[in-house]
């Protein structure tokens, strides 16, 4: 598992991004897929996470309503929409995949290299 996370940017509040979160490897599809932040002083913090099949998802509550992960097997790509967007939401973001979900960034195997999103008020 070789996992991109790409799609990050600069936006103003209310405004939309999707990440995409690609891997090279060839295991992606026994894995599920993660998204986690880390905004500056802060500890890396779970947002959200879909199953191996993209049948079960769960989000951190402040992503709820608001972040929609999904997964393309067939791509290797897990995405996570995120709409209305504030400024509390700006940090560099993860992904990352793991045998299973957990909140705990621990429990995950392998990461990619984070995207910055800033969200300007």
């Amino acid at each position: 598992v070789q996992l991109q996370a790409f799609g990050g940017g600069l936006v103003q509040a209310g405004g939309s991004l999707r990440l995409s979160c690609a891997d090279s490897g060839s295991m992606f599809s026994l894995y599920a897929g993660g998204w986690f932040r880390q905004a500056p002083g802060k500890e890396r913090e779970f947002v959200a996470a879909v199953n191996r099949r993209g049948s079960v998802t769960t989000y951190e509550d402040s992503a709820k309503g608001r972040f929609t992960i999904s997964r393309d097997n067939a791509k290797t790509t897990v995405y996570l929409q995120m709409n209305n967007l504030k400024p509390e939401d700006t940090a560099v973001y993860y992904c990352a995949a793991a045998p299973g979900i957990y909140r705990d960034p621990a429990g995950w195997h392998y990461w990619g290299r984070g995207t910055q999103v800033t969200v300007s008020s």
